[in-house]
């Protein structure tokens, strides 16, 4: 083993995480311009305009704002909008700036736990947060199968959504079950305080169908904005494909990005939706460039996140304190 293999043992476990994520970056990247023309990718990347880009930028701030009031509202109240704002906006700032496996979610609860305290509940509205989110990416990406097929698909897809849906409320009630399995067999395992309170928080919620359908709603209507963004931005590139197409590949590599083998999906995204696109004829170096264009946007609104974070937290003394607990919780 060399020296880079000795200095890499001597990190701890989380800054040691996230070069790895680095390198798996790095690695697709490289492959991706190895594999492509470097000059094609350079030239769809200069064709987006920065005008193109700042609007995107914009429209983004405005999706997340979105998303943190849909964070708020399935939290059933008790946080302020500023608070459920400024949370989230740290979290896509963690996403992007902070080392190790903590992610935004565990910073955006840190800044909310401040206010409301309550950290099973918290931690029970993230995750189910999070599988509202997949299952309206998994839902958008059948709109764009049926969309582009030019087919009359209504009932296919309405019963593809009502299946995803009941599979978000099976999760929900079987997670209690799974709970009670897991302190049976290993009666001694400590925290079953808080899995306890944290299914009951999945039970509250799974017994509120028409705020998870709101909740559903509002994450289809978000997530189809970010796609259309991206289009937006592949059609800038010279990408030439059909909207349909694109809302159906465009979901599932987001999905896929989410492995923990990159840094925020920098290069797995860009190359599982290239192999999607290019058999209908899309331009895969086009693809490429649009993808780093909207990793630029992400990393603009992450920074534009850590300065709104900053700022707050200079105005008010107990927000800073949240955010040193988190810190330490990182390096600790």
């Amino acid at each position: 083993m060399g020296w880079w293999g000795v200095s890499l043992q001597r990190l701890s476990p989380k800054y040691r995480n996230w070069l790895l994520r680095v390198g798996g970056s790095f690695v697709a990247l490289f492959l991706l311009f190895w594999l492509l023309s470097d000059e094609q990718i350079l030239a769809a990347f200069r064709s987006v305009h920065l005008l193109t880009f700042f609007i995107v930028v914009g429209l983004f701030i405005m999706a997340h704002i979105g998303a943190a009031l849909k964070w708020r509202y399935l939290l059933d109240g008790g946080l302020p909008v500023s608070t459920a704002i400024r949370a989230h906006f740290a979290g896509l700032a963690a996403n992007l700036c902070l080392p190790g496996a903590i992610g935004g979610d565990a910073v955006r609860a840190a800044v909310a736990y401040h206010s409301i305290g309550d950290a099973p509940r918290i931690v029970s509205v993230a995750a189910a947060d999070r599988l509202i989110d997949m299952t309206a990416l998994l839902t958008i990406s059948a709109i764009g199968i049926v969309y582009a097929s030019g087919r009359s698909g209504e009932l296919q897809l309405l019963l593809l959504t009502g299946f995803l849906l009941a599979l978000v409320f099976i999760c929900l009630v079987m997670l209690s079950k799974l709970v009670d399995l897991v302190w049976r067999i290993f009666p001694s395992l400590p925290g079953r305080s808080f899995a306890e309170k944290l299914v009951g928080h999945f039970s509250s919620i799974s017994r509120q169908p028409k705020r998870l359908l709101v909740v559903f709603l509002s994450s289809v209507a978000i997530q189809t904005a970010l796609v259309l963004m991206s289009w937006w931005l592949g059609k800038a590139a010279g990408i030439d494909i059909d909207v349909g197409l694109w809302l159906f590949a465009w979901p599932l590599a987001k999905i896929i990005a989410v492995l923990p083998v990159t840094l925020n999906g920098l290069g797995l995204r860009e190359g599982v939706l290239a192999s999607m696109l290019i058999p209908f004829g899309a331009d895969a170096a086009a693809i490429v460039a649009a993808g780093l264009v909207w990793q630029a946007v992400m990393f603009t609104v992450g920074g534009v996140g850590a300065v709104f974070l900053f700022i707050t937290n200079r105005i008010d003394p107990a927000a800073q304190e949240s955010w040193a607990a988190t810190k330490d919780q990182q390096t600790g």
